[in-house]
């Protein structure tokens, strides 16, 4: 069998007997601005590859402040010229042909998608150009005119993890250790403290997917955590325990963990396909498995409840009997406290208001976890109280989680509801908290 990464490194290693490779320093920024322009001439194949692996290396070496002046450089060195844009478009107006039309897009393309495309020939290249995105989103706030570097990143990832590209790998506990040491590590949602802890979320009652790319040897791209569930799952601590029960004895599919474990390819859209292919291989290996939903966190409720004044939180809770929810601001409310318990209606109708009615700029809930979901064709089923109560949960959203359910009937007209109309489909079971 072929082996990409030795053969790319042969063709840089004849490059460089047909090219004197230059002396590399460590942290040289001018001589990797140099490589660059190098890199995107019009120069061989073989030098090109060479280049790009002098690039990588070098990069890696930089210092943040260094990366952020090498981000800067490129940036308004191979940005598209609005002149040559405008000169373009009055080609292809005179003469609207696909050369014309091409030459467009090209021009308007400018050279900084062609850098990293060239950079990728570099042995590692895309797992290091993934990183380098890592970096410059660390700094973006501050270098908002790095917006443009960004996009150009983003739209080329899209293409390079398209899912037609990346491999469906099921996790087991035969699965490679170097693989399922970096589950560990990658594991967003629910901490997994060790090897034994893995080995459950691994047992006979679970089912565990990862996405990976050709180019990323052993690394998870994306990976999502399933619990076989008697209907949906209602609190993540009785997931997490044994069970003694038959894969055959259950009838749901709970999706309670799905971490992005590069951040380099944050908002390069991965998750939703992967729930949806993961939901076509339980159903052709457990054809019993009727119900697809998830047990999700509501990430900066507790956060957003700490700032609305009591005016507000009584109006919203309406008709609720007790309105007194000040006890969430009490100093001395801990996990386990039993004024959850009595308080549930109070709990479920603020959570439901937070999830249905709290949005950002662009009219769609503040919650991502929300957006992720109800974008994705799901509907918000269930809002259950003391679901996690871990000291994660107690912070995020008072143990608070919530039941997506992903009916297979609806999914594609709940999806453009929330799309098309920005509606927040729920069950009818909280419709009566709205």
């Amino acid at each position: 069998m072929f082996n990409f990464k030795q053969i790319i490194s042969s063709i840089a290693d004849a490059g460089e007997k047909l090219f004197k490779r230059k002396v590399i320093k460590k942290n040289d920024l001018e001589t990797i601005l140099t490589l660059c322009d190098d890199l995107i001439s019009n120069k061989g194949a073989a030098f090109g590859i060479a280049v790009a692996r002098d690039i990588t290396e070098l990069y890696l070496t930089l210092t943040d402040e260094n990366k952020l002046l090498f981000f800067k450089k490129i940036n308004q060195k191979y940005k598209p010229s609005f002149t040559m844009v405008n000169d373009a478009i009055e080609v292809y107006q005179k003469d609207q042909n696909e050369k014309n039309l091409y030459n467009l897009f090209k021009i308007s393309e400018g050279k900084r998608g062609v850098l990293f495309r060239r950079m990728n020939m570099a042995p590692n290249g895309t797992s290091i150009i993934v990183n380098l995105r890592e970096d410059l989103l660390k700094i973006l706030r501050d270098n908002t005119d790095l917006k443009g570097l960004d996009d150009d990143l983003r739209f080329l990832f899209r293409d390079w993890f398209n899912p037609g590209f990346l491999k469906l790998e099921k996790i087991t506990w035969d699965t490679k250790a170097a693989v399922l040491e970096k589950i560990i590590q990658y594991e967003r949602v629910h901490q997994i403290k060790d090897m034994n802890e893995l080995k459950r979320r691994l047992g006979e009652d679970r089912r565990f997917f990862s996405y990976f790319h050709p180019a990323l040897e052993d690394e998870p791209i994306i990976f999502v955590q399933v619990a076989l569930t008697k209907g949906l799952g209602k609190s993540i601590q009785e997931l997490m325990k044994p069970s003694s029960k038959d894969a055959k004895d259950f009838d749901s599919a709970t999706f309670y963990s799905i971490s992005n474990c590069q951040e380099g390819l944050s908002r390069v859209t991965l998750g939703n396909f992967l729930i949806k292919r993961v939901v076509y291989e339980l159903q052709e290996e457990l054809p019993h498995i009727k119900n697809f939903g998830t047990l999700s966190p509501i990430p900066g409720f507790a956060d957003w409840f700490s700032y609305q004044d009591d005016k507000k939180i009584e109006k919203i809770l309406g008709n609720i009997k007790n309105k007194d929810a000040s006890f969430l601001k009490s100093k001395d409310l801990k996990i386990g406290d039993k004024r959850f318990d009595d308080n549930n209606d109070l709990l479920v109708k603020l959570a439901t208001h937070y999830i249905v009615h709290e949005k950002n700029n662009k009219g769609l809930p503040v919650n991502d976890v929300s957006r992720f979901h109800l974008g994705n064709g799901a509907i918000v089923d269930d809002i259950i109280v003391n679901a996690n109560i871990s000291e994660v949960g107690f912070k995020r959203s008072f143990g608070v989680m919530v039941n997506y359910l992903y009916e297979l009937n609806s999914i594609e007209k709940n999806h453009e509801d929330f799309i098309n109309h920005k509606k927040v489909n729920i069950s009818n079971k909280l419709k009566k908290y709205l």
